[in-house]
């Protein structure tokens, strides 16, 4: 082989070589985010199903008017996504923190407020 040709064969290996760490890069980001949204959707499942327990009254074993007592259901509190802690609701308003199933680093801190909102959001780790 000619030295022509060795260059262009280390140039296209240079060539494959990123275009595999671009792809890679690409990849992880994804699936960062995928999980990022998963979460996010999963607070706002938690946040309706906690404003449904304060509205209902205390005879349906509902909160008449208070997160007090409110606790996540079994399935709510841990699945692919994420763990979620909702500390200990109690007034009008609770924080929940979600920590990530796929890397422990990556959490998301949010408050339920009196009408079932989510507010005050906060990423940590890749989610920023």
């Amino acid at each position: 082989m000619g030295q022509q040709q060795l260059l262009l064969i280390i140039l296209g290996v240079i060539i494959v070589g990123i275009a595999i760490a671009v792809g890679l890069s690409l990849f992880s980001a994804q699936s960062i985010q995928a999980n990022k949204d998963a979460i996010i959707n999963d607070l706002n499942n938690i946040a309706a199903h906690a404003y449904q327990y304060k509205i209902r009254p205390k005879s349906m074993a509902g909160g008449e008017g208070a997160y007090d007592g409110y606790k996540l259901p079994g399935k709510m509190a841990t699945n692919e996504n994420a763990t979620y802690d909702p500390g200990t609701p109690t007034g009008t308003s609770f924080g929940v923190t979600a920590t990530s199933a796929q890397n422990t680093a990556n959490k998301v801190t949010v408050t339920v407020g009196s009408d079932g909102r989510l507010s005050g959001w906060s990423f940590v780790g890749d989610f920023q």
